[in-house]
């Protein structure tokens, strides 16, 4: 090896530690309760009532438990749940840590400014997400409602990361939403080395969320993943959870004129085959969606 292939391999090592720490500076750590929901989780009985204490500390966290356990658009229950107990037992523990670390994510970012509209739009779009399961299911599993709504939530959570990090972030954003022909992670990462979806995946694992949803986040950009023709194989329902989510920011686009990016353009023809529908089949979504009027702000 050459003077000149050593030099290039300190600096590819630098880049990718400088990389990796700015990842690790700006994820958040994951909250105490999603750690305790995992330990009941591994117990052959799990512990409610221990559970019932430790979600009760956080009362934000605890009444938007009870919103979901009783929200008629999810359809879990017929019955009005008054207790984070009795939400505990209908939703089951999987359901409540997903559900949780998606609510628990906004106030991780609370120190983060003027985020207010980033947040709106990523609850919009991960509960257009969760109807569209009831509309388009996954070929390969059940996929619930609650799971692609979480997903929604933490689709884009590597852009808080950014913002802390960059002060010109929102310029280079409103690049890569323009972008026609590059990825936009691709506008990113020439700007940055390192981009929101790469920080999002790496802040799901650290949070201690399935593989599925980390390969959903990290590649949710990647055309020939999304494709499967790419170097990169992922599970199917992660190539489902990105699909119905650029579908859903699809359709929050077209209803409320906001948060307009180019990704339909360049993703969507993959989005239909992963997703099984025609190219109509969008338009006629979201006719349904305005019909049933679907809720366009957050439920929980």
């Amino acid at each position: 090896m050459t003077a000149s292939d050593l030099s290039t391999a300190s600096s590819e090592k630098l880049v990718l530690a400088l990389k990796d720490e700015l990842v690790t500076i700006g994820i958040p750590p994951r909250p105490t309760v999603l750690q305790s929901i995992e330990r009941e989780m591994r117990k052959e009985e799990p512990d409610f009532s221990t559970l019932e204490i430790v979600i009760g500390l956080d009362v934000g966290v605890a009444a938007s438990l009870l919103k979901i356990a009783n929200s008629p658009f999810f359809g879990i229950s017929s019955a009005h749940v008054n207790t984070v107990k009795d939400a505990l037992q209908i939703l089951g523990l999987k359901v409540v840590g997903t559900a949780i670390a998606g609510l628990a994510l906004r106030k991780a970012f609370a120190n983060v400014p003027n985020l207010e509209r980033f947040w709106d739009g990523s609850a919009c779009i991960a509960q257009i997400s969760a109807w569209l399961t009831l509309q388009v299911p996954c070929p390969e599993r059940v996929v619930r409602p609650e799971e692609v709504y979480t997903l929604g939530l933490f689709r884009d959570a590597g852009i808080p990361v950014l913002l802390a990090n960059f002060s010109d972030y929102l310029d280079v954003l409103k690049i890569a939403n323009s972008e026609a022909v590059q990825p936009f992670t691709a506008i990113e990462d020439l700007e940055f080395g390192v981009n929101h979806a790469f920080i999002g995946a790496k802040l799901a694992k650290e949070w201690a969320l399935s593989a599925e949803y980390g390969y959903a986040i990290e590649f949710h950009h990647d055309l020939p993943t999304l494709s499967g023709v790419g170097p990169t194989t992922i599970p199917d329902v992660s190539r489902y959870f990105i699909a119905i989510s650029q579908l859903a920011e699809l359709l929050h686009q077209r209803v409320t004129h906001q948060s307009h990016t180019l990704e339909w353009d360049k993703l969507g023809a993959a989005c239909l085959e992963v997703l099984h529908i025609s190219q109509e089949r969008p338009t006629e979504l979201l006719k349904l969606m305005l019909a049933e009027k679907v809720p366009l702000r957050p439920q929980f």
